[in-house]
């Protein structure tokens, strides 16, 4: 019998004072304010909870009891996950992945092109081109089964991200059964685009968390920063390991314990290496990165936690403006070379 554990996004906790109460419903109550959303010299706000992208999405503005602009938010969920989805047929990765078409919107060329600068940057650590693998597990289903050697052999074949080649909107492959999966960046994109979305339209403070892809939008409406707590891997109760105050910032976790299971008494959690087709074994729990923009930190999760606790801190280190936070299985914590300096972060 198979152990399954499948956890809807990771539990980056939110530590706010007493004022912030996430709703865990469907619903929110509507009391249309006069007030700009976002003011912050108001204590009203609004938060709203649905599921998109395989994931639980949940919004929270400060300043107003209005939510009309998280509906639209999750309007824009919703059309973002018709275009990037690797499974929704009809979607634009589906219709490359199929060759039914070969060219895509300017906004799914530029995250392409993106997750395809993170394949260089990594070495293939992270590669978008790893559909071949991840379409053959199948981590939510009730069952789940270790696919077979030949047929993620036969798939890593297929596997590497020079197999693709760009003409302004038009996308080639050399391999006809390379795949494009963009889940391990997509989520940070469209969190960033619910940002640009809602600074559009004057709001100040707000949380945006996409199944635990937290972005941030300004500070709280007191004007302190957010309380960001990453949590301790496995802990049912989502204990955080350490909490980071943020402002304006995104913080994005890759983790073993969102989406796992056991066959046979061996351990396989939803993080795949690209080199091998299998879950990445080393000795990390979870892997989290502070960024600016969301889009980076998906990525760069991921491929910090494919390259390991070295290598992933070396290549953390060689950035600007980019930190991360390790969790090694033995529970430590490892910060990135000027985390410490910058963020006045807390081990409760």
């Amino acid at each position: 019998m198979n152990r399954v554990s499948y956890k809807r996004g990771f539990r980056l906790i939110l530590l706010f004072t007493a004022f912030f109460l996430v709703s865990q419903s469907f619903a929110a109550c509507k009391n249309p304010s006069s007030e700009k959303p976002g003011n912050n010299g108001s204590n009203q706000q609004v938060s709203k909870t649905s599921f998109f992208l395989n994931t639980v999405v949940t919004i929270t503005l400060y300043g107003t009891e209005d939510d009309s602009l998280i509906e639209e938010c999750f309007a824009l969920c919703n059309e973002y996950e018709k275009t990037l989805s690797r499974t929704l047929r009809g979607s634009e990765i589906y219709d490359l992945n199929h060759r039914t078409k070969d060219t895509v919107s300017d906004e799914t060329l530029v995250l392409i092109k993106t997750g395809l600068t993170y394949s260089v940057l990594s070495h293939g650590a992270f590669d978008i081109t790893i559909g071949a693998c991840s379409s053959l597990w199948d981590f939510t289903a009730q069952s789940p089964v270790v696919p077979d050697q030949k047929s993620l052999s036969e798939a890593l074949t297929h596997v590497g991200y020079e197999k693709l080649s760009l003409d302004q909107n038009r996308i080639s492959f050399s391999d006809d059964q390379t795949l494009i999966d963009l889940g391990a960046i997509a989520k940070g994109y469209i969190a960033d685009r619910i940002k640009d979305f809602l600074a559009e339209n004057g709001v100040t403070s707000a949380l945006i968390d996409l199944g635990g892809n937290v972005l941030c939008i300004g500070s709280k409406p007191d004007g302190s920063p957010f309380r960001i707590g990453i949590q301790k891997p496995f802990d049912p109760q989502g204990t955080p390991m350490v909490v980071v105050p943020v402002s304006g910032w995104s913080v994005v976790t890759s983790g073993i314990y969102e989406r796992y299971f056991e066959e046979a008494g061996k351990f396989y959690h939803h993080i795949l290496n690209p080199a091998t087709g299998y879950p990445c074994e080393n000795n990390l729990l979870s892997v989290t990165i502070l960024s600016e923009h969301s889009v980076d930190g998906d990525a760069l999760s991921t491929a910090c936690f494919s390259l390991g606790l070295d290598e992933g801190m070396s290549l953390i280190d060689s950035l600007d403006e980019i930190y991360a936070v390790f969790v090694t299985d033995d529970y430590k914590i490892h910060y990135s070379e000027k985390l410490l300096e910058r963020f006045a972060v807390s081990e409760p």
